[in-house]
C-alpha cells in the first residue's frame, strides 16, 4: 500500500505558497436548480427568492430580478470547493473565513469559476505546519464577481509530511 501523500498533490504544501500569487482554478461548476432548492430547504432558509418563482416574477420590477436567486451559502460553498483542490489538500484545520462578500446575484444555469490568491503566510506554533491566508474570488460565465472572502487555514509543511 503507498502513503498517504503520493495520492496528494505534490505542489501545495506550505512552502509552495508565496504571497501575492495567483491561483486561476481549473474546474467551473454549473449552478442548477436542484443545488439551490435543495440545500435552501435543507438548511431551512425561508427566503422565497430562492425558492418561488412566481413571487419572483410578480415582482421583477420590485426586486430587479425575473427568476430565483441561489441562496448566498451555495455561492460561497461553491467557489470554496473549486479552490479546495489547489488550496485544500494539505489543510489540517480551517482557521477562519471572514470579510465574505456576495457580490453579484447568482442565478440557476449560471457558472462558476474560482481564483485565490496568497495574503499571508506565517509560522504556526508547530514545527510541522504554517498558516497561510487565501482571498477567494468566484466569478461567472459572464466574469462578474460573485463571491470574495478570505481563509485563513493551518496547512502541512512538506518537511514534514511529504514522505508518510
Amino acid at each position: 500500500m503507498s502513503n498517504i501523500s503520493s495520492r496528494t498533490s505534490p505542489d501545495n504544501y506550505f512552502e509552495n505558497f508565496a504571497v501575492g500569487q495567483v491561483i486561476a482554478h481549473a474546474r467551473g461548476k454549473t449552478v442548477t436548480e436542484m443545488d439551490n432548492v435543495l440545500i435552501t430547504n435543507m438548511v431551512m432558509n425561508t427566503a422565497q427568492g430562492h425558492f418561488n418563482e412566481h413571487l419572483m416574477q410578480k415582482s421583477s420590477g420590485i426586486a430587479g430580478f425575473d427568476t430565483r436567486i441561489v441562496f448566498g451559502g451555495i455561492n460561497f460553498s461553491m467557489v470554496i470547493g473549486l479552490a479546495a483542490q489547489d488550496t485544500g489538500e494539505q489543510v489540517l484545520q480551517e482557521l477562519g473565513m471572514d470579510k465574505i462578500r456576495l457580490k453579484t446575484p447568482v442565478h440557476h444555469g449560471d457558472t462558476l469559476y474560482a481564483f485565490t490568491e496568497v495574503l499571508e503566510k506565517k509560522d504556526a506554533d508547530r514545527a510541522d505546519a504554517g498558516i497561510v491566508r487565501f482571498k477567494h474570488y468566484g466569478i461567472n460565465q459572464h466574469d462578474k464577481l460573485v463571491y470574495e472572502g478570505e481563509r485563513t487555514v493551518l496547512m502541512k509543511r512538506r518537511n514534514a509530511w511529504g514522505s508518510r
